[in-house]
């Protein structure tokens, strides 16, 4: 997927959620397959950058990703000088949030509240893109509300001011994450301009994501909700997208344990032990939300204070329900070798029995002649 002078792998992005896209977890996901990872989300007043988190969101780790900066706010020319120092910072690209539906943002007149004032827009996307030499793009969300939904509009004007491409995440910030994504509208944006634009909101599988890649016509898709606790997800979106096959090794719960430890290890490493431990909390929930016994793991995983034991506990706890999910695959396996063996069996006793009956029936002819 090409954005301005920029060439991305393939046309798979990570979203950038708060306080989920961090470096370690953006740089597990390229490896898996996404090949647009953005950052999360930074205020426009880089007089806040020195700040503990924004001295994290802002640093570059990692070798796989393409550092793009994403920055909020509502006045131009703060856009603008945040986003030259981002590129002073190593940015490829800069990304403007007007989609972020949070009432904190929304209040400063930030994010999704942008979308009510589309002469303010078309100003920051202006002096945004004359600023800085790297692709611009924006989020946004098909409007503030179904009745003010102007999705197209907002479209238009990026693509006049020369922003390089759009994401749109297919709710108005009415609706925030509640209900269907609207395509149809992701469908008519992509028909109203030239630019790429990324589909995005409730593409939950390979299957899904190219249904709504034929469906809209977008030139790629964003992955966010559906990327916690399974980031994985991005090595089936690209082989259904690219039409290849799975496979089964990779989909193990062998792998999935080696995956999980791998990301818990990155959080320790670029946190430190201790805030590592703390962030490594939320993704441990995630990741075993939906395994048996996870409660009982969750609550004593989330008492420890060591990346040590947080460690151990997890690959213990993994590793009894993997050999366990290997045992009943291969119980199931034994079961539907012997039911074919058994219908062999019944096959050729019924070929006996009809090559007997027409043997007989052969020789009661010969006798009758």
């Amino acid at each position: 997927m090409r954005i301005g002078n920029l060439q991305f792998s393939n046309n798979i992005a990570l979203a950038p959620m708060a306080g989920i896209s961090d470096p370690p977890f953006r740089e597990l996901c390229a490896r898996l397959g996404a090949g647009l990872t953005p950052g999360e989300m930074v205020s426009a007043d880089i007089g806040l950058w020195n700040s503990k988190k924004s001295k994290a969101r802002l640093r570059r780790w990692g070798s796989r990703t393409t550092q793009i900066i994403q920055i909020a706010g509502f006045d131009p020319l703060m856009l603008a000088e945040a986003a030259a120092r981002a590129e002073q910072l190593g940015a490829a690209a800069i990304d403007i949030n007007l989609g972020c539906p949070a009432k904190k943002v929304c209040r400063r007149l930030a994010g999704s509240a942008l979308l009510k004032d589309p002469r303010l827009i078309a100003r920051i996307f202006r002096r945004v893109v004359e600023r800085v030499g790297v692709p611009v793009t924006a989020k946004i969300r098909t409007g503030w509300s179904p009745e003010r939904r102007n999705g197209i509009e907002i479209a238009r004007i990026a693509e006049d001011q020369g922003v390089a491409a759009l994401t749109v995440h297919g709710r108005t910030r009415a609706c925030r994450f509640g209900g269907e994504a609207e395509y149809d509208t992701i469908r008519e944006i992509k028909n109203a301009i030239g630019i790429p634009v990324i589909a995005n909101g409730d593409i939950d599988s390979g299957e899904k994501a190219r249904a709504v890649l034929e469906f809209t016509g977008a030139d790629g898709v964003m992955i966010g909700r559906a990327a916690r606790g399974q980031p994985w997800i991005f090595s089936d979106i690209k082989s259904q997208l690219s039409g290849a096959s799975t496979n089964d090794e990779n989909l193990s719960l062998f792998f999935v344990r080696d995956i999980i430890l791998e990301h818990l290890d990155s959080l320790y490493s670029f946190y430190g032990e201790s805030t590592g431990v703390r962030v490594s909390r939320k993704h441990i929930s995630w990741y075993s939300q939906h395994q048996e016994g996870g409660r009982r793991f969750r609550e004593h995983a989330m008492t420890v204070e060591t990346a040590r034991e947080q460690l151990r506990l997890t690959r213990r706890y993994f590793d009894e329900f993997a050999r366990e999910a290997e045992a009943e695959r291969e119980r199931s396996r034994g079961e539907r070798s012997g039911e074919n063996g058994k219908q062999q069996e019944n096959t050729e006793e019924k070929e006996e029995k009809e090559k007997g009956c027409w043997q007989i029936g052969h020789e009661r002819k010969k006798s009758a002649a």
